[in-house]
């Protein structure tokens, strides 16, 4: 294989963090829509939307930016 063909790892690293980021985010309104029975201190926040989509933003932009360096 070529070194032209091969993707680097960074293009990995931002699709794993766009897919677990939204799979975090819907776990946080799944958790808004049915409240859990035990809350935290801190459940007002719901860090599971703000890290969610944080790593969305994130892996998103890592992946596009790979994305358009190996082509």
């Amino acid at each position: 294989m070529s070194e032209q063909g091969m993707k680097p790892i960074w293009y990995f690293v931002g699709l794993i963090l766009l897919v677990i980021g939204g799979l975090v985010f819907c776990s946080g309104i799944y958790q808004i829509l049915n409240p859990p029975a035990v809350k935290t201190i801190l459940a007002e926040t719901h860090p599971n939307i703000w890290w969610g989509g944080f790593m969305i933003i994130f892996g998103g932009g890592m992946y596009l930016k790979m994305r358009k360096q190996t082509r």
